[in-house]
């Protein structure tokens, strides 16, 4: 039984290639999961670059993906996502946050002129896009025994948070969302409850989060306190703000685990086998 993540990109809001951000990563959200033969792509931020060139060298020719919310630093790696200029290459593009548009659209309009010169059209790969409404739980397409389950998040806009199911094992992924203070969010709380590992939209601190009610994020240390309510086994520090450098992010990984062990902070190219 294989159950394994990946961690691809792990920053929120804007990609940043500098040499403070080694250690964890400048790539934004894109999140890789492998259970059961069939792969699953959360988010389509910068991080999905160097994924596509590692399903053709893997000659990966289908996967699904799924989106939080299709704000830039979620889908903006998807026009230099190789394998869909491929032909033989098929991807199923989900969404479920979008109330009065169609994925589809979202995607072909930031490959317009004047913002980018390569339309949709030209990724020849086989494309399905699919909507549907955040809180439905499914199945993969390709693979009945992968059971998906979604919930709505607060966030500007909409988005969409996933637990994936596969014998046995769970991982949810919960981005871009904001709490309110003192109320631990009822639908983030049914959605991990249980779960494996959890990776969570951890952007701020408590002492930051106040200067940025409304701007839709969370803190590390709420996404503490939701893992350890609802019994949850690990937490995946996720989503980090470009301005926390690696040394910010080192410090803040050792006062999450004094708070508690299960917590760490994700890092790119982190991989975790949940079988």
């Amino acid at each position: 039984m294989a159950f394994k993540v990946k961690f691809w990109g792990v920053r929120g809001s804007i990609a940043c290639p500098s040499p403070h951000h080694i250690a964890f990563g400048g790539n934004t959200s894109c999140v890789e999961v492998s259970c059961g033969g069939s792969r699953i792509i959360l988010d389509a931020g910068t991080g999905v670059r160097n994924l596509g060139h590692w399903l053709l060298r893997k000659d990966v020719r289908f996967a699904t993906m799924m989106l939080s919310h299709t704000h830039w630093d979620h889908i903006n790696g998807f026009p230099f996502f190789t394998p869909a200029f491929h032909p033989d290459c098929e991807f199923n593009i989900m969404a479920g946050h979008l109330a009065n548009a169609k994925i589809a659209d979202v995607f072909a309009d930031q490959m317009q002129n004047p913002y980018f010169p390569v339309p949709l059209e030209a990724m020849i790969a086989r494309k399905t896009f699919e909507d549907f409404r955040a809180g439905d739980t499914f199945s993969l397409p390709d693979n009945p025994r992968v059971k998906i389950k979604t919930a709505l998040l607060n966030h500007p806009n909409g988005a969409t948070g996933y637990r994936i199911e596969y014998e046995g094992r769970s991982f949810c992924y919960v981005t871009d969302t904001e709490h309110v203070l003192g109320q631990p969010d009822q639908a983030v709380l049914g959605l991990i409850e249980g779960a494996d590992l959890v990776a969570y939209d951890s952007t701020y601190t408590d002492e930051e989060f106040p200067a940025k009610i409304g701007w839709g994020h969370s803190t590390w240390e709420e996404a503490v306190r939701l893992c350890m309510a609802a019994n949850v086994k690990s937490l995946a520090i996720f989503h980090h703000d470009p301005d926390h450098e690696d040394r910010f992010m080192e410090q803040l990984e050792m006062k999450a685990r004094a708070m508690w062990p299960g917590a760490f902070v994700a890092r790119e190219n982190m991989r975790i086998n949940l079988a």
